[in-house]
């Protein structure tokens, strides 16, 4: 599928995207950057993986010495450069998230949430493998994606997307278990617990699978621990 975020959902439309979300939605995003946020120190280089306009990078940037957000669309970026210009602390990139351009643990959080795991639309292998590459040993790398609790609230927010024709008017025949298919061509997925355990014990990470607000289900792959065979999430 062609990069939809690159291509039709980037900058101004992105950032409606966000401005139309219901009540419970913008709870779950909340409730997933105060997540990311507690596990951030002061002293921390940070890296976030599908940055977009730079939602969660301001609230990052407040919290860690030193923030990069890489994205593949230069829209996006270039909107966030000039929300977030008077934070010194704060870089953007137009990169690809499975072929990072930094060095072996660059950073010490490595943050790709908000279903990004699914929704770059790239394989999920090579994007945790490549992620905790860049993670310092024994630095973290947090993926999240939506809990199944959540599938109402995902939903009406993506109805409400394409009733203002941000996304595709939604395939009702398909979309069901946690996929929602859109006419356009856009398909939005999501991992579960046990498929974060397998993918971390495949890769042989350390990982903690946690659900958060019954909205969001969290991996956090510490870089340089190895998998605890034989554990479920």
């Amino acid at each position: 599928m062609p990069d939809y975020y690159r291509e039709k959902l980037s900058a101004d439309r992105l950032e409606r995207v966000y401005a139309i979300a219901p009540p419970r939605v913008l709870q779950y995003l909340n409730a997933e950057i105060d997540h990311v946020l507690a596990r951030v120190r002061p002293s921390d280089a940070v890296l976030e993986l599908g940055c977009g306009y730079g939602r969660v990078l301001g609230p990052l940037a407040r919290r860690a010495r030193i923030v990069c957000g890489i994205d593949t669309s230069f829209e996006s970026l270039a909107h966030g450069s000039v929300a977030l210009g008077r934070a010194g602390n704060c870089a953007f990139a137009q990169m690809d998230a499975v072929r990072l351009g930094f060095r072996d643990g660059a950073f010490d959080r490595v943050v790709c949430i908000q279903n990004g795991i699914s929704a770059f639309h790239v394989d999920a292998r090579a994007l945790v493998r490549e992620s905790v590459r860049v993670t310092r040993p024994g630095g973290l790398a947090l993926f999240s994606s939506y809990s199944e609790a959540f599938w109402e609230h995902r939903l009406e927010w993506f109805v409400r997307q394409a009733g203002e024709g941000l996304v595709g008017a939604i395939d009702w025949e398909r979309t069901r278990d946690g996929t929602i298919v859109c006419a356009d061509g856009f398909t939005a997925t999501t991992m579960g617990a046990r498929e974060f355990a397998a993918l971390a014990e495949e890769l042989d990470a350390g990982a903690r699978i946690v659900e958060i607000d019954s909205s969001s289900v969290f991996c956090e792959i510490t870089a340089g621990a190895p998998a605890k065979k034989g554990r479920t999430p």
